[in-house]
């Protein structure tokens, strides 16, 4: 957004994007444990923000592409935990009850993400902007976050994208390269990403219609 910091520390009524989903993750009895992939400069800012004692805070360095950075992340993960849940921190208006769903529909099927049905019409084009065909929409999902994973299933995801030098950009596209099923838990349309001006905007109207 032509800033001089990462979006997701810019702020969004005076409260840096990244610490709006942080507190809800660190608010909820299920989770026990959140792992920070930040640059080290940034984590004065979720040291400070912790609540004492609730949630068992960690840090882990970002890597080369977004997959990597998940990697190193997955690397600090307590060998107890029985979910991992990968959360975009530019999506800071993720719901609780969103969080909960997803987290259970994990549980049961091994890998489950948040979505929400696509409303536009969705055209597929060639490299030179023709039409090649109209996609249903109706089997057409967009993905949210966070995504869900059994954390053997995301480490066996992962010895195969590096095995075969893949590159994902999804978090549960790692799973899907072991043929497992994931399944799309709907969410809300309010979960945006923060990625523009406009989207601050209307995060900021989302906040204060709360």
């Amino acid at each position: 957004m032509g800033a001089s910091m990462p979006k997701q520390y810019l702020p969004l009524l005076g409260q840096p994007i990244a610490l709006y989903s942080f507190r809800i993750f660190s608010l909820m009895s299920e989770v026990k444990e959140i792992v920070v992939v930040c640059d080290p400069s940034y984590r004065d800012i979720f040291e400070e923000a912790q609540n004492s004692g609730t949630v068992y805070l960690k840090f882990a360095s970002p890597g080369k592409e977004r997959q990597d950075s998940v990697f190193n992340g997955l690397q600090e993960v307590d060998q107890t935990t029985e979910l991992v849940c990968v959360h975009d921190s530019a999506r800071p208006l993720v719901l609780t009850d969103d969080v909960k769903k997803v987290l259970n529909d994990a549980w049961v099927h091994g890998a489950a993400v948040l979505g929400v049905p696509v409303k536009a019409t969705i055209k597929e084009a060639s490299n030179d902007n023709f039409v090649t065909r109209t996609l249903n929409r109706q089997t057409l999902w967009e993905m949210h976050t966070p995504q869900v994973i059994k954390p053997s299933l995301l480490r066996k995801g992962f010895e195969v994208v590096y095995r075969e030098g893949l590159e994902v950009t999804d978090y549960v596209l790692i799973v899907e390269h072991l043929k497992h099923p994931v399944y799309i838990t709907e969410g809300s349309y309010t979960n945006i990403k923060v990625t523009t001006p406009d989207d601050l905007l209307l995060a900021e109207r989302i906040l204060n219609q709360k």
